[in-house]
């Protein structure tokens, strides 16, 4: 497999990350997942408004501009002969002395990987996790952070329940999203999803739902689920009825008008 590594494409064996990068000891960096078509990075400008959102908010400084971006993500596939995939964008802090808490002002690294996107996602069936919650109060909620072992718990949870995705309530007990992606709630017509305040990461492919079909942000609560006609599931592969959660029904089971619309629509 070949990678981008700070401006050059090399052999994923060749690549080297200094060991005294926190990002390595401590996640102390950002991720985007993009798909990609005909050799292109689908919504990629969307997704870097959010890198850099969080790279500010980490007080790192995104060392490339983002029409070179573009072009390293465009050349990654090439490189692994990739014309449709998916791209991982990874950008830490760079190597540092001893002292975390004061960060070098060194430009992070930036680190770019492309592999096959894999079958559309099929429909899906979740539990509530019950071996975390997600924490609505910390800034890193907003942005996708290297710091994932809650999402990975929750996966790993629905996983030994032989579930495709875990729901994860907030600490208020509300739905927040699932581990790898935000949910959406038909209800009496409504599509209603929980807003960033509840611990909802802002997605990509959310905020483009939301602009189609007009959906609401809602405070919902894991009753609500009874009261859905349908669910899906949002994120970069694309949108993913939800059928059931905790062995019960969503609606009558089966994918939604609404979700197999959208479906043809963002495809």
């Amino acid at each position: 497999m070949n990678i981008w590594l700070d401006g050059t494409v090399v052999e994923a064996r060749q690549a080297r990350i200094d060991p005294t990068d926190p990002g390595l000891a401590l996640g102390d960096g950002l991720y985007e997942c993009l798909r990609a078509r005909s050799g292109k990075a689908l919504r990629l400008a969307a997704h870097l408004a959010r890198l850099h959102a969080g790279a500010r908010a980490l007080g790192m400084t995104i060392p490339f501009a983002d029409k070179d971006i573009g072009e390293a993500m465009s050349a990654v596939l090439a490189a692994n002969g990739l014309a449709h995939g998916l791209l991982r964008l990874i950008l830490i802090r760079g190597p540092q002395g001893p002292d975390w808490s004061a960060p070098k002002p060194i430009p992070p690294t930036l680190l770019i990987t492309a592999g096959p996107a894999g079958p559309e996602p099929s429909t899906a069936k979740a539990i509530i996790a019950t071996v975390t919650r997600r924490n609505e109060f910390s800034p890193t909620a907003r942005f996708k952070t290297l710091n994932t072992l809650d999402n990975l718990l929750a996966r790993r949870e629905a996983a030994r329940h032989k579930t495709d995705e875990a729901l994860l309530l907030n600490s208020q007990g509300r739905l927040a999203e699932a581990s790898g992606a935000n949910l959406f709630l038909v209800i009496d017509g409504d599509v209603l999803t929980p807003p960033v305040a509840e611990g909802a990461l802002p997605g990509v492919m959310r905020a483009e739902v939301i602009d189609r079909l007009g959906a609401a942000t809602a405070q919902l609560n894991p009753a609500d689920l009874a009261s859905a006609s349908e669910a899906f599931l949002t994120n970069a592969l694309g949108i993913r009825a939800l059928l059931a959660v905790d062995g019960k029904a969503i609606g009558n089971g089966r994918e939604g008008s609404i979700t197999a619309r959208l479906k043809a629509a963002v495809s």
